[in-house]
């Protein structure tokens, strides 16, 4: 059986319960879910007697009387927000929650259009980097430079719609979610266990931040718009990282328009408003701010808040280094993320400045401590 998407033929599917529920799927599952995870108590809990547990998660699936446990709520700062993070134990809901995913994820990532990323293997921020400012690859043993978009497009791209969503995760509509879901699965046990965990939150709107399975049904819940955007609007330069969307053009009245026109999709087909802060500017005057990184027309930088926190964070630990004082492993982790984000823009002083002192330091604290670990 198929639905319709975007204008487009999309496929059902059913006989996915039976795999989520298979023991096998349960101990990949858990293996998935612990990651990282080893030191917890309700995760010892749980290797200490795995059969046991799986068997009982097993069963409340089997008879369907599985029900989602209940949440710890604490607040979160991120950057300048402040969000309500949603935290499940890690049995019976973790687990589970992985067992879905592990059954359905490739369903809905076919779902997607290349253009969406954020909660996607393999599309994280820096394949937004790379396509907007483009990337060096190897072949035949030289390093050839592959153009991004403003390279390719400087008239194409030289305006910039720029928005996100207003409160995204708590303003999605259950039904709506549920009905989405119902157009690209015909297995009613499947649907009875989603619609158990989306409803788990009271008044029919809103769904966890920090749920795994809210990852990717905030991102399905947009995927519509996303099609609606490419097939029908025909906008060639979209980008979208979760509720947080970027879309380049040659006129800017045209994304003026456009922007309505999003306004009123989004509020009569998924009861979402963009924020009052949208904006339409010239691409390479400004430059855009978007996943980290101040992207212009020829060069990249990192976010100014990023950059500030980067500072701050190497300063810290230059400092408790050079006093004679060992790092310590979140302190290493960091260092390797900050370079991990310099990569991708252009940081030389930065490196120079920042890293490069404390390099050293690095080295033979990995020598010392992580090496050893991995040996």
């Amino acid at each position: 059986m198929h639905t319709t998407i975007g204008g487009k033929s999309m496929k059902r599917y059913g006989n996915l319960y039976t795999k989520i529920y298979d023991m096998e799927n349960l101990k990949l599952a858990h293996k998935n879910a612990r990651k990282g995870k080893g030191w917890y108590k309700e995760v010892k809990l749980v290797n200490a007697n795995e059969e046991y547990y799986l068997k009982k998660l097993q069963e409340s699936l089997v008879n369907k009387t599985y029900q989602t446990s209940e949440y710890e709520t604490f607040l979160k700062k991120d950057g300048e927000k402040e969000r309500e993070i949603y935290k499940l134990p890690y049995f019976p809901d973790r687990i589970c929650q992985w067992a879905i995913m592990r059954v359905i994820e490739p369903i809905l990532i076919n779902n997607f259009t290349k253009d969406t990323y954020s909660a996607i293997p393999g599309r994280g921020i820096h394949q937004v980097v790379k396509r907007i400012r483009g990337y060096y690859k190897e072949v035949d043993g030289k390093q050839v430079y592959v153009p991004g978009i403003f390279m390719k497009d400087p008239y194409g791209t030289q305006y910039t719609l720029k928005f996100d969503i207003k409160k995204y995760y708590p303003s999605i509509d259950h039904d709506i979610l549920k009905a989405k879901y119902r157009r690209i699965f015909k297995d009613d046990d499947l649907l009875w266990l989603l619609d158990e965990i989306i409803d788990s939150t009271p008044g029919g709107v809103g769904i966890p931040i920090g749920n795994y399975l809210s990852q990717y049904s905030g991102n399905f819940y947009l995927s519509s718009f996303d099609h609606w955007i490419k097939e029908v609007k025909k906008v060639k330069y979209y980008f979208r990282y979760m509720d947080d969307i970027v879309i380049f053009g040659s006129n800017k009245e045209e994304l003026h328009k456009l922007r309505l026109d999003i306004e009123e999709y989004l509020r009569d087909e998924l009861k979402l408003k963009i924020k009052e802060n949208w904006q339409v500017f010239p691409t390479f005057i400004r430059g855009v701010d978007f996943v980290g990184y101040r992207f212009f027309f020829d060069y990249t930088l990192l976010r100014k808040s990023t950059c500030k926190n980067f500072k701050k964070k190497m300063n810290k630990i230059k400092k408790k280094c050079f006093s004679g004082e060992q790092m310590n492993y979140s302190e290493w982790c960091s260092i390797n993320s900050y370079k991990g984000w310099l990569m991708w823009c252009d940081s030389y002083r930065l490196s120079k400045k920042y890293i490069e002192p404390i390099q050293p330091f690095a080295d033979e604290y990995y020598e010392k401590y992580v090496k050893r670990k991995v040996d």
